[in-house]
Formats: C-alpha cells, structure tokens, sequence
C-alpha cells in the first residue's frame, strides 16, 4: 500500500496582511530569523518571492542600525 503525502501551502503573511517588510518594525523581522541570526529560507518562512527579498533587504538594514544583532549573545 503506497501512503501519498500531503501538505498545506503556506500563505504568505506580508500579503495576508497587505503590509510590507519594513526594517523599523523589529519584532515583526525578528521572527524571519533563527535564534542563530540566519535568515529563513522561503521554503520555512512560506514568504512569497517578492516579500523574501524585501524582506532580506530590510533585516540588512536593520543590523546595519543596529536594531537587529548580526550574531547573537553566548
């Protein structure tokens, strides 16, 4: 017998909600990364290509201000 896997695709949230990455909102960013600084991949995060890189581009930006850590604390 031959089980088929099943998955529910993920939704974007940015186009859920109709809002933009923005580097300012840091709580919102910060739950696109792992607790080692990295940034979600699409395929775990379920952002759509367009949000992706906007959303890559505003984490850079905030760790560039220092709102977010490059690496975190021991």
């Amino acid at each position: 017998m031959v089980q088929t896997k099943y998955y529910v695709k993920k939704v974007c949230s940015f186009c859920k909600e109709k809002k933009e990455p923005d580097y300012k909102d840091v709580e919102a960013i910060k739950k696109f990364t792992t607790e080692r600084g990295k940034i979600l991949s699409r395929a775990r995060s379920g952002v759509c290509a367009a949000h992706q890189k906007k959303l890559a581009t505003s984490i850079k930006r905030a760790r560039n201000l220092a709102l977010l850590p490059f690496v975190p604390r021991i």
